[in-house]
C-alpha cells in the first residue's frame, strides 16, 4: 500500500540568493512507514513548495509519470533502493533527477570497528556506482542531553539542505541544458522561411519510415515536387514576393495532405512528401490532386497582386531493393520530377 502524502510551504525557498524555488516542483521521498514518520516532516520544513511520499518502490514509477520530481530521497537500506536507483539512472527521462540515498541504520552511523567503517566505506561507494548523486548517513540521534541532541539535528538538517539546494542547482541546469538541446534540434530540423521540416529531418525520416515499412509489410511512396519557373518569378517581381509564394505553397501543400503524409522543404523550390501506407496505384493520385489544387486556384500574394503557381510532380514507390537510407527512392521520384518538367511541367509523372 503506497501512502502519499503532500505538504505545500508558503515560505521561502531553499535559497534566497537567486536559485530557483520549488514552487514548480516537488520532491519524492520514499521509504518505510519508520523512515517517513521521521524524515518526511523535517523535509517538507526545508522545501519550500511540496514534498509527496511512497512506502513501496513498485508505486513510484507511476507516480514518476505523472509527474518529474526534481529531487528523489530514497531510503538507502529499504529493500530494492539501490537497483532502483541505478535504473533511473538508464532512463533517458529519468536520468534528470536529483537522487540522494539516506542512510538512516544506527549501527552504520556509530561504528564501533574497523570492520563497521569498512562496510559503511563499501555501502556508501555501491551507493554512488549504482548512480545515487548523494549518499548520506542521517542516523538517529543518541540519547544525550537536549541541546546536544537539538544540535546535531540541526547540523543533519543543513547537510541534508545543502544537498536538495545542490540537487535543484543540477536538475535546474540539466533541464535548462535539455531545453537549449530540444530548442537547437527544432531549429536544425525546421525551415525557416516555411516553418516545414527541412532536409536535414527528411535524411533523418525516411529511413525510419522505411524501416517500419519493411518491417511491417506496408507500403510507402515518395512525392517529389518543384515550382515551376521559380526563377521567372524572382526575376520579375522580387525575392520577397518568392519567398511569400514559397510560404503560401507550403501552407496550402501542408493543409490539403492527409494525416499520415509528411511534407519537407527540400531546397529551394523544391518539396519531398512521404507517403506513408501508399502503394505504387496510389501515389499518383496524391500527386495529381496536389497538381490540382496548386494551379487551379491563384495565389494571392497581397491585395494587389495574384499569381498563378504550377508544380511539377514525380513519384517514386519503395521496392525490395532500395537501400535503407532511401537514396535509390528519392532518386526514382527525382527522375520522374525530371521527366514531369521535360514533358511540358504542370503534371506528375509516375512509376
Amino acid at each position: 500500500m503506497v501512502e502519499i502524502l503532500t505538504f505545500r510551504q508558503q515560505g521561502k525557498s531553499l535559497d534566497s540568493s537567486g536559485i530557483p524555488t520549488l514552487m514548480d516542483a516537488f520532491v519524492l521521498v520514499v521509504g518505510t512507514d519508520a523512515f517517513l514518520a521521521t524524515f518526511l516532516t523535517r523535509i517538507a520544513a526545508l522545501v519550500g513548495g511540496a514534498v509527496e511520499a511512497a512506502s513501496q518502490l513498485d508505486e513510484v514509477i507511476p507516480l514518476l509519470e505523472k509527474r518529474l520530481p526534481y529531487i528523489l530521497i530514497l531510503q538507502a537500506s529499504l529493500e530494492g533502493s539501490l537497483e532502483f536507483c541505478y535504473q533511473l539512472k538508464q532512463h533517458n527521462q529519468l536520468a534528470g533527477i536529483y537522487c540522494i540515498l539516506i542512510e538512516d541504520r544506527p549501527e552504520l552511523a556509530h561504528e564501533q570497528t574497523l570492520s563497521d567503517r569498512h562496510r559503511k566505506l563499501a555501502l556508501m561507494a555501491e551507493a554512488l556506482e549504482k548512480g545515487a548523486d548523494a549518499y548520506l548517513q542521517i542516523a538517529p540521534v543518541r540519547r544525550r542531553s537536549a541541546a546536544l541532541a537539538q544540535e546535531e539535528i540541526g547540523l543533519q538538517d543543513r547537510l541534508l539542505a545543502a544537498q536538495i539546494q545542490m540537487g535543484l542547482r543540477k536538475v535546474q541546469n540539466y533541464r535548462q541544458l535539455m531545453r537549449t538541446n530540444d530548442l537547437l534540434s527544432t531549429m536544425a530540423l525546421s525551415d525557416p522561411l516555411t516553418e516545414l521540416n527541412n532536409r536535414r529531418a527528411l535524411e533523418w525520416e525516411l529511413p525510419r519510415q522505411i524501416q517500419n515499412a519493411r518491417s511491417r509489410s506496408i507500403p510507402l511512396s515518395l512525392v517529389m515536387l518543384d515550382v515551376d519557373f521559380f526563377k521567372s518569378i524572382n526575376d520579375t517581381y522580387g525575392h520577397l514576393i518568392g519567398d511569400r509564394v514559397l510560404q503560401l505553397l507550403s501552407a496550402r501543400l501542408q493543409h490539403n495532405l492527409r494525416f499520415q503524409d509528411t511534407l519537407f522543404r527540400y531546397g529551394g523550390e523544391e518539396f519531398v512528401v512521404i507517403l506513408s501506407h501508399t502503394d505504387v496505384q496510389e501515389a499518383p493520385v496524391v500527386a495529381h490532386r496536389l497538381c490540382r489544387l496548386i494551379c487551379e486556384q491563384p495565389f494571392r500574394i497581397n491585395p494587389t497582386l495574384s499569381l498563378t503557381i504550377t508544380i511539377s510532380l514525380g513519384t517514386g514507390t519503395l521496392n525490395a531493393t532500395d537501400d535503407i537510407k532511401g537514396v535509390n527512392l528519392l532518386q526514382r521520384a527525382d527522375q520522374n520530377l525530371l521527366q514531369a518538367k521535360s514533358d511540358g511541367r504542370n503534371r506528375v509523372v509516375s512509376e
